[in-house]
């Protein structure tokens, strides 16, 4: 631990620290990421002299040997204070992982709480500096990261429900370290800041203080490239938005609308869509080549472009973008009022006040995949049809098909097909009145 007393929460601090955490974001709930180190230990004293309505938050990872006392000093700094904390163990998953990899799991491990954590319209501060940002930009510079990586770290983004804000991203870390000696501030030191095993720390202690005596203004120069960077991604983003408006149909980009956008704009797009919904984008090179073969194989082929956790996947003159997933491998019940997860569907089964009859108990409802031999009666007057036979009319996808959630109810004669995943619905349990007094509702995870 660094002593040097502690300064009081209505203490006076140099404007250009306190400066950018007194004109904040609009916020319901103030929170501050607490790790007991010099940086978040100025944040917190810093925030909690310009506002009362902060709440510190601290992550014990439970790595180092002297966690438990990292954990009480923070405690005890926010009972000085007068700031509430909340404390968080977590378990951070270290077998099978490189220095690196041990890093990230942290950092995913924490960001994890955080974003549970926070609600609709509550912020967190980070204490991140010019300093970390720097670091960001040349690792990720080091592993051949595209503008997006280069852009570094963003003052503002969206966290869960709320928002995460940086406030001294344009701030060195000697500058905080000047002020937080000459105000007497205790902090407690991670062991592990120091071990150049670490990819970051490398930068941090081997890397960095050689370019900025050679560059004395280095940090200024990359956060000005770190903001060019970003303006490009944010180019891309918007080229991105709008060629998803002019090839994209019900959550799925048409073949030929593909084909005359060049090689540049059709990755751009396909990057754009996968980061759309969290996944992991493919090096350019593999994306490129799975693109090309999806656009130009024959129609009797079925090319598939395999990424982490989903396919690229054409049909009928789409391409698809297929995630993996798993559902039960057996019939699923699904009670009133409740919901049941099924790969990308989330069904569930709600009472209509509208209905005289609402309050009664709904028949049994169950959910499962198809098994073969499965006949639907789209229209109560009309004749059942093969359920395979009308899929294949509605254009869906063969590996859709084996997975797509089908709903059983009871009806006049015995149980029968009420619902095709997000399909087709039975207005025995669909419409603004439904027959049943139960409305069955159906939804998957798609960009349109």
């Amino acid at each position: 631990m660094k002593a040097g007393g502690n300064p009081a929460r209505n203490a006076e601090w140099p404007d250009d620290l306190s400066a950018p955490v007194s004109t904040l974001p609009e916020h319901s709930r103030l929170w501050v990421a607490f790790s007991g180190g010099l940086d978040s230990a100025l944040l917190l004293h810093v925030v909690a002299s310009c506002h009362c309505d902060v709440t510190a938050i601290h992550i014990n990872h439970q790595l180092q040997s002297n966690h438990r006392q990292t954990e009480q000093f923070c405690r005890d700094v926010c009972d000085q204070l007068g700031v509430p904390i909340v404390v968080e163990h977590v378990d951070v998953e270290v077998s099978d992982t490189g220095a690196g990899g041990l890093e990230e799991a942290a950092r995913n491990a924490r960001y994890s709480v955080f974003e549970r954590r926070l609600r609709k319209g509550e912020l967190i501060l980070m204490a991140h500096h010019g300093d970390d940002q720097a670091e960001t930009v040349l690792f990720r510079l080091l592993r051949g990261s595209g503008v997006n990586g280069l852009a570094g770290m963003p003052a503002s983004r969206a966290l869960g429900r709320g928002s995460l804000y940086r406030p001294w991203l344009a701030v060195g870390r000697n500058r905080l370290e000047e002020v937080a000696v000459s105000s007497g501030l205790s902090w407690v030191e991670d062991p592990s800041n120091e071990s150049q095993v670490y990819d970051r720390n490398y930068l941090r202690h081997a890397v960095i203080p050689g370019l900025k005596k050679r560059w004395p203004g280095l940090l200024k120069r990359v956060g000005h490239s770190a903001g060019a960077c970003r303006e490009s991604a944010e180019l891309n983003q918007r080229l991105a938005e709008l060629h998803w408006q002019s090839c994209s149909d019900k959550g799925r980009l048409s073949l030929a609308a593909l084909r005359e956008l060049t090689a540049l704009e059709r990755r751009n797009l396909v990057r754009w869509w996968l980061q759309q919904q969290r996944l992991e984008v493919p090096a350019s090179v593999s994306l490129d080549k799975g693109l090309a073969d999806l656009l130009s194989a024959a129609d009797d082929r079925s090319p598939e472009l395999r990424g982490s956790g989903f396919s690229l996947r054409r049909y009928r003159s789409y391409l698809y973008l297929v995630p993996h997933m798993t559902v039960p491998e057996s019939p699923v019940r699904l009670g009133p009022n409740e919901s049941v997860v099924w790969g990308v569907w989330r069904l569930r089964l709600v009472s209509n006040p509208a209905v005289g009859n609402s309050k009664k108990f709904p028949p049994p409802i169950r959910v499962s995949t198809r098994q073969g031999g499965e006949r639907v009666k789209i229209r109560p007057d009309g004749p059942s049809r093969a359920l395979k036979t009308w899929l294949q009319e509605q254009g869906v996808p063969p590996w859709e098909r084996a997975v797509l959630p089908l709903v059983y109810g009871r009806g006049g004669e015995g149980e029968e097909l009420i619902a095709i995943g997000d399909l087709w619905c039975s207005d025995q349990y669909s419409g603004s009145a439904p027959a049943t007094g139960w409305r069955l509702i159906v939804e998957r995870n798609l960009i349109e």
